[in-house]
């Protein structure tokens, strides 16, 4: 089976500074695949890449075989690519409802249907209650669960997440990756996710990449990755 997201010699970066040296991995349809690797490894640089944030310098990115690599953010959202961005990125000022009606409106101009309403309020009860609060005014917790709930509701074919523990207590962590793991057994979203949180990831995810100053430098399936490797980026330690 093709890959759904494929992406092979990314190189990006910001100016001049390089942050992506030649990353290459895939993701099939229906996987959890995590992205694993300490601050300034590159994996929000890789998502901003994927998702049109940023023009890679070179290299692809290809949706079902069609390279989208230097397209615009929201052409690349066409074509099925949500991205929740690292501190959320929801729209302070608007309320709940509205947030996520934004989410539905690249396939149906902000139509939302009830259904598809109620299909987020189950997912995350407490945005029942936030249905008209003002989304600034939310905990941390809830403007995740929102930001989570809105890429849903623009029907992705695979969801990027970018540290979406970031910040959180580790009950309100234990809620959002729980949710996250229902969603994929039920939908069989395909999700790409970038966490500083290893275990949580491993957890959720059944197969990995672990990056090193913009290098892939460990792959493998979550129980087999490499836990010396993983402790190495992470603390600095020499494992050879």
């Amino acid at each position: 089976m093709s890959p759904l997201l494929k992406i092979d010699q990314l190189v990006a970066g910001y100016g001049n500074i390089e942050a992506l040296h030649g990353i290459s991995m895939e993701v099939k349809a229906g996987e959890v695949v995590a992205v694993l690797g300490a601050n300034g490894a590159g994996k929000t640089t890789l998502l901003r890449a994927i998702s049109g944030m940023i023009k890679p310098k070179s290299g692809s990115v290809e949706i079902e075989g069609q390279n989208v690599a230097g397209q615009k953010a929201h052409k690349v959202l066409k074509h099925g690519i949500a991205h929740v961005a690292e501190g959320r990125e929801i729209f302070q000022r608007l309320t709940v409802e509205d947030n996520l009606r934004l989410g539905a409106f690249i396939h149906q101009k902000g139509k939302l249907s009830g259904s598809e309403l109620d299909m987020v309020i189950e997912l995350f009860p407490r945005l029942a209650e936030r249905r008209t609060q003002i989304a600034g005014t939310l905990s941390g917790g809830e403007q995740q669960m929102l930001a989570i709930g809105r890429a849903l509701l623009s029907k992705p074919k695979i969801m990027l997440l970018d540290e979406p523990s970031m910040g959180l207590a580790p009950i309100i962590v234990g809620t959002i990756f729980s949710t996250l793991e229902k969603v994929v057994a039920e939908t069989a979203l395909t999700v790409l996710v970038v966490e500083q949180n290893a275990q949580a990831a491993l957890d959720l995810a059944s197969r990995g990449y672990l990056l090193e100053s913009g290098l892939v430098v460990e792959a493998g399936d979550s129980q087999s990755l490499n836990t010396s490797a993983i402790e190495a980026a992470y603390l600095g330690t020499d494992t050879h």
